[in-house]
This record gives C-alpha cells, sequence and structure tokens, in this order.
C-alpha cells in the first residue's frame, strides 16, 4: 500500500489503512482541505470535477463531489473525461479551481486528486504546501445544513474541447479529411477510448481500428505509453494497411505516435513534429523541460525562434513559456501545450495539429521521423545510502564540470557541444537520476556511465 503526499496532489493505492493508502478517510481529507484553500484564497465557491476511468474512478469521484458540497462549494462535475478538459472547463465556468481524479500513467490499483488553480492549471509549489499543511491541521469548516453546496453535472464538455480544437486556425480538418488515414488507437481502457474516436471522427478519419478503448478502467497493459507497452498495436500496424497509431495514456495528456511499419515515432518526437508544424505557421519561441531532447532547440532554431529550458514538471514548463511567450512548449514524454487553446498537456490538440502536419507535408510517418534530428536518450539511476548528502554530490559534480555550460535550475544539467547529462535529485527516495542525449545510443550511454563513475568517485572519497 502506498500513499503519496506532494504539492501537486495526492496518489496513492486503494485498499488499506488510513493514512497508508488512498482510503476514503484520505480522500475526504485532502478534499477538504483543497477546497478549504480554494474558499480561502479565491472567494469562490465553484469547483470542476472530472476522472479518467479507473474501477475506483465513480468511488472517488463521489466522496469528493460530497466533501465539496458539505463545505458549501457548488460542484460542476464533468464525469469521464480527459485533464485537458477539466483543465478548459475551469476558467470557462470561471471556478475557483479543479480537482482531476486520474493517477495518470500509474496501473489501475492507484487514483489521485490532481489539483487545479482558477486558471485551470496546475497549483504551484507554494499553493501546494498551504493545502498539505491545512489537510494536516484538518483546518475544516463545514457548511451548515441551509447552505450546502449544489451538484451540478456537465456532460457537454468534452464536445466542446473537441470543437475549440477543431476551429483552430491550424487545424485543417479538410487536408486531414482529403488522405483518407487509416488508423490504429489504443486507449487503454480509459476515457480516451471516447475522446479520441470521437476526434478523429470529427476530422474526418474513416478508418480507426480500436485496441482497447472500452472505458471500464481494466487496463489491459502498463497503461504508461512506453515502446515496451505498445508491442500489440506496433503488430497490429506493422501486419494491417494502417498510415500510423495513436496512443494516450489513461487520462489523455501524453501522446505516443506509432509508425506505419510499426515502429516507434519517438515520445521524445511528438513535441518535435508538432512544434515543427507550428513553427512552420508561427515564428516563435518554444520550451520543454531540462530532460527533454535537443532536437526540439534545433528546430526552433532553424525556424529563427529562440528555445528556453525550464525545470521538470509541467507547472515549471508553463511558467517558463509565460515568461518567454512561448508558441508552444511540452514535455519529452509526449506532453504537448499549445496556449493558443489552453496551459496545459493535451493529447488531443496534438492529435489534431499532428495529423494537419502530416497530412500537408506528404511524407509518411518515417520519412516525417527521419526529416529531423536524430538524438538518443539514455536513462539510468543511481541509487544511494540515506546518508549520502545529495545536494553535495551534485554541487561537486558541478564543480567538476566548471568549464562546461551548466544549468542548475533543476539539479545539474551539463552541455558538451550537443550533447549533454542531466543530473536530478528525486523528492521521495534516495536517488539521483542521470539522464545523457548524443546523436547515438552507444555514445549517450558512454556518457551516463562516465558521469555514473565520477558520482561514486565522489561518494567513494566522502565515505
Amino acid at each position: 500500500m502506498a500513499l503519496i503526499k506532494s504539492i501537486s496532489g495526492i496518489r496513492g493505492t486503494i485498499g488499506g489503512q488510513a493514512g497508508e493508502a488512498l482510503t476514503p478517510v484520505d480522500i475526504v481529507k485532502f478534499a477538504a482541505a483543497f477546497g478549504t484553500w480554494v474558499l480561502q484564497t479565491t472567494n469562490n465557491n465553484t469547483i470542476v470535477v472530472g476522472r479518467d476511468a479507473r474501477i475506483s474512478g465513480d468511488m472517488v469521484n463521489k466522496l469528493v463531489c460530497a466533501t465539496l458540497q458539505g463545505l458549501g462549494i457548488n460542484v460542476i462535475d464533468v464525469g469521464l473525461s480527459t485533464t485537458p478538459t477539466v483543465e478548459m472547463v475551469v476558467p470557462d465556468k470561471k471556478a475557483g479551481g479543479g480537482i482531476i481524479l486520474t493517477a495518470s500513467h500509474n496501473p489501475k490499483q492507484w487514483n489521485a486528486l490532481k489539483l487545479l488553480n482558477q486558471h485551470g492549471e496546475f497549483i504551484s509549489d507554494e499553493e501546494g504546501k498551504l493545502v498539505l499543511e491545512l489537510a494536516e491541521k484538518e483546518a475544516f469548516e463545514f457548511a451548515q445544513v441551509t447552505d450546502l453546496g449544489k451538484y451540478k453535472q456537465n456532460e457537454s464538455a468534452l464536445k466542446k474541447h473537441i470543437k475549440a480544437i477543431l476551429e483552430l486556425p491550424l487545424v485543417d480538418v479538410e487536408a486531414v479529411k482529403a488522405k483518407n488515414f487509416r488508423i490504429a488507437i489504443d486507449c487503454v481502457n480509459s476515457s480516451g477510448g471516447i475522446a479520441v474516436p470521437m476526434l478523429l471522427e470529427k476530422l474526418g478519419v474513416k478508418v480507426i481500428e480500436k485496441l482497447y478503448c472500452e472505458p471500464d478502467g481494466n487496463f489491459a497493459h502498463n497503461p504508461e505509453p512506453l515502446p515496451e507497452n505498445l508491442r500489440e498495436i506496433s503488430r497490429v500496424i506493422e501486419k494491417g494497411k494502417f498510415d500510423l497509431g495513436i496512443v494516450v495514456d489513461p487520462d489523455v495528456d501524453r501522446l505516443a505516435l506509432i509508425n506505419e511499419d510499426g515502429s516507434m515515432f519517438g515520445e521524445e518526437y511528438t513535441l518535435v513534429a508538432v512544434a515543427d508544424y507550428v513553427l512552420k505557421n508561427t515564428v516563435g519561441n518554444t520550451v520543454s523541460n531540462l530532460s527533454s531532447t535537443r532536437a526540439l532547440r534545433d528546430v526552433t532554431e532553424k525556424a529563427g525562434g529562440s528555445y528556453y529550458a525550464a525545470a521538470v514538471g509541467e507547472v515549471n514548463v508553463v511558467n517558463m513559456m509565460k515568461a518567454q511567450n512561448a508558441i508552444i512548449g511540452g514535455e519529452g514524454n509526449g506532453g504537448i501545450i499549445y496556449p493558443e487553446l489552453h496551459y496545459g498537456r493535451d493529447a488531443l490538440v496534438g492529435i489534431a495539429l499532428f495529423l494537419t502536419h502530416l497530412a500537408k507535408s506528404g511524407l509518411s510517418m518515417t520519412r516525417l521521423r527521419a526529416s529531423y534530428p536524430n538524438y538518443y536518450i539514455s536513462k539510468n539511476k543511481i541509487e544511494l545510502t540515506p546518508e549520502v548528502n545529495v545536494d553535495e554530490v551534485l554541487k561537486q559534480m558541478q564543480e567538476r564540470y566548471a568549464k562546461q555550460p551548466i544549468n542548475t535550475i533543476d539539479g545539474v544539467k551539463i552541455e558538451f557541444g550537443k550533447e549533454w547529462v542531466h543530473l536530478r535529485k528525486s523528492n521521495t527516495e534516495p536517488i539521483i537520476r542521470i539522464y545523457a542525449e548524443s546523436d547515438s545510443n552507444a555514445t549517450a550511454e558512454h556518457l551516463a556511465n562516465k558521469i555514473i563513475t565520477d558520482i561514486k568517485e565522489i561518494i567513494s572519497v566522502k565515505a
């Protein structure tokens, strides 16, 4: 059993003892803390709630909505939905905040409460700490019987989200329709099974091969859209005559693409390709996090824009995008943030922009992928004993490579020409994550191993 309280929300496994898992007691406590924070900071008594299709979703939803009503808060329940849909409903309904019930790519025994501010964006570190403090103190005051909040369902939110996507100037429905794309999709039996087919049909896609589109929460495979979890759809595409494959995670904020031959387009390259299309039509800046591929920087600078790196985490990317007036940004895990629609990772807008790009390029998936700079990321970690001072280790690594360009906004990122290594400590366990990128897999792994050797040297000297 597990329960993780963090500044971005609370997540855990269903079942077990209160305080040690995501039990009804913990759900009510945290929902009450967030509701109290919204009332105190916004003077707004409306909160939007939506969920993915997890087995526990209905139970968690009822607890959250009833708790908010008990505080005197009016609830707008968008039901089975997507994370980006809820993000758009919050400002549209002028609500004080939002709660998304999803554990994103975690397995089906997990669920979570993800928290949004009044702009439909994830709350900041500082705001998250205040919510955690309210939960710890149980500083809630519930409403009198005559002041209980009202409950209202909103079943049109997803249709409105898709309509807004189709109305974007850079989404060309006719161009997509004319290509008669044959597309296979895998929606891991969550709400993407409703949203993705609905979007594709509106885009005029006639042939849609659906894998795991029944939104019953019984994930047929590990729900994180990584190559090792996508072998079945890969085989389907390889054997059939499909133009591409589309895969989303349970809450539809990450997008993975599969080539016409069943090979992976590469999750890092979802953002690169969509940004390429946007940059071809609009000159501007881009943002991704420090652990994402350099290919975005290459594509951006080629188009005459400037690239900026943010600390890891969606809220950090969004803040940097606003500061640099970026026209597109996101994360290398297939997360597309397109501000013209809203400031949040959105697989649905990513699909619409990508299909327009593919249609207008006249290229196959493999040829489009080959048109981008080719980089490989090696992802590693070192497990440390609790007595190791991780901050001191990172400081010494910074000193050891002081002659190289270094970024310290989130751990230590060291650049070696077009190669880089990013070192970050985990907030929840004694490990250092080591990501290295180069133009070949062997070189990326060699670079990562060199850095790992350096870290072990520093630790052994300290010992």
